[in-house]
């Protein structure tokens, strides 16, 4: 492989809305809009533990992991980690407390340590 063939094109997809942004989009919707994509040519996407408390990355996988992997790159945040356990009451995320309020309702720790980062690569 040759650093020619991974390197997105001018336009990627950001993928917050994949994590319920706004509003509760259903699973096959998300993933008809990820397909849409990758059928009009986009092989470069971006994704955020925030963007719904995993959600958006696990609609996003579902989809790319039926994609050849030399044939997209993908990018995504550390410093947040989404755990199995879930949220206890209300989420306290500041201003940007509504964007996510349809997303998972797992626990989100704030963590920037390498281990974390090797951790959330692997998950």
């Amino acid at each position: 492989m040759t650093l020619k063939n991974i390197l997105p094109g001018r336009l990627g997809f950001g993928t917050a809305p994949l994590g319920n942004m706004f509003r509760a989009i259903p699973d096959e919707e998300a993933r008809a809009t990820v397909e849409a994509a990758w059928d009009q040519g986009i092989r470069y996407y971006d994704t955020a533990p925030f963007y719904g408390a995993g959600l958006s990355e696990q609609r996003l996988g579902q989809v790319l992991s039926t994609k050849p992997r030399d044939e997209f790159v993908l990018s995504t945040k550390v410093g947040r980690v989404i755990l199995d356990g879930l949220e206890e009451g209300a989420r306290d995320l500041g201003e940007k407390g509504g964007i996510f309020e349809h997303g998972n309702p797992n626990k989100i720790v704030h963590e920037w340590t390498a281990e974390a980062t090797e951790r959330s690569i692997e998950g």
